[in-house]
């Protein structure tokens, strides 16, 4: 009985929701604060030339009405992915809640203003690890990548580290979300939101788990 009235009381809050940032913005610091690593870490997926899927983790560092932006050398294989057809799928999946939310739209480049303003916050040696990484390529050995940072770090020995003109940030802009919650037996919560476009209104439905 108690774990049906759990169910029926996450419904009725859940339902009165109307905008799935809204929901997002009531999750995620719960995430934050029962998560032991990196609650905004989430899956991103893009596809190659063939339509084959790419997954990786990557660290989500913003997040607004706009979409959720991560950072990544656009030279990788996920930037060359994204470059060539604009569109991602992103997941959370906080297993402290036994939540996840996943959603997936079009990408897009956030400005260099924004780029520059985070890449400046980063911690002086992830500065120089991104002109000493040649991320997604061959890699002869170890001692390759040290030799590659101690280069740039004593080319950058003084001042700032600027950033490397391929380091940027994506943005995904969601057309649709997922918030998924477990229950008892697989009767699991998923509520759905959806639009045509960025900007468009919001619908929203149930799914059977």
């Amino acid at each position: 009985m108690q774990n049906n009235q759990e169910l029926r009381s996450g419904e009725r809050g859940e339902d009165a929701v109307d905008d799935p940032f809204t929901l997002f913005a009531a999750w995620f610091p719960e995430a934050e604060r029962s998560e032991p690593n990196d609650p905004n870490g989430m899956a991103v997926a893009t596809a190659d030339a063939d339509g084959l899927p790419n997954l990786r983790m990557v660290l989500m560092k913003e997040w607004d009405r706009d979409g959720f932006v991560f950072y990544t050398n656009t030279e990788s294989q996920k930037g060359r992915e994204l470059a060539a057809n604009m569109q991602a799928a992103g997941l959370f999946h906080w297993k402290s809640l036994r939540r996840q939310v996943r959603f997936r739209g079009p990408v897009s480049l956030v400005s260099d203003a924004q780029s520059d303003a985070y890449f400046e916050s980063r911690p002086r040696d992830s500065r120089i690890g991104a002109w000493a990484s040649q991320q997604s390529r061959p890699l002869e050995s170890r001692f390759a990548l040290e030799k590659a940072v101690a280069f740039h770090a004593a080319k950058y020995a003084v001042g700032a580290v600027p950033r490397p003109p391929y380091w940027k940030g994506f943005r995904i802009a969601p057309l649709s979300f997922e918030f998924w919650r477990d229950r008892p037996f697989r009767l699991h919560e998923r509520l759905i939101f959806t639009r045509a476009a960025p900007g468009a209104p919001w619908e929203k439905t149930r799914f059977y788990p």
